[in-house]
């Protein structure tokens, strides 16, 4: 299966984590099975309340991936599900990530997959990264900025950004 892969990007405090959580409690919402991908820093810890990939779970992703340059991890929530043998254990690893419907990629400022631009006022940097990177095919801001010729959602505007998403990867109404 091929899956469905979109990006959210931006600075560090730029609201990347908490559009994430929304998109996924969303996409959930309508139906959707959705997985998610978090970029960390070297060392990061699995998975304690209030971390990045605790909030992308605790929001209803099925699995989450966790990649640096030093490890990556990937967390299945078993939810209501038995569990499982080693030999679906090892499966799940080979296939890395279960058939979804929608992968959502939280980081990879410079990975080659659609993605939307968080901008917000108090973030790291406030250089816009759309200007340098023909894969962000949107911005989402909390304030005013100029996205050029791309489409601009207010930040908080989950269910707009949503349709944008499915509407992006192809992604028409659940099975």
């Amino acid at each position: 299966m091929t899956h469905r892969v979109f990006g959210v990007t931006g600075w560090k405090n730029s609201g990347k984590t908490t559009l994430t959580e929304r998109l996924v409690a969303e996409f959930v919402r309508r139906g959707f099975s959705v997985s998610t991908v978090k970029h960390a820093h070297h060392g990061f810890d699995v998975d304690r309340p209030g971390s990045d990939s605790f909030r992308h779970r605790a929001a209803g992703a099925g699995e989450v991936a966790i990649v640096s340059s030093n490890r990556w991890a990937l967390m299945h929530e078993l939810r209501d599900e038995a569990e499982p043998q080693l030999e679906r254990i090892l499966e799940r690893i080979l296939e890395r990530l279960a058939p979804c419907d929608l992968v959502l990629v939280e980081g990879y400022k410079r990975e080659a997959h659609a993605k939307i631009e968080c901008r917000r006022l108090g973030s790291k940097d406030d250089a816009p990264l759309a200007p340098h990177d023909p894969n962000i095919v949107a911005v989402a801001a909390d304030h005013a900025t100029d996205a050029g010729t791309l489409p601009l959602f207010a930040l908080d505007d989950v269910a707009a950004i949503a349709d944008f998403v499915a509407a992006t990867v192809g992604l028409s109404r659940p099975r």
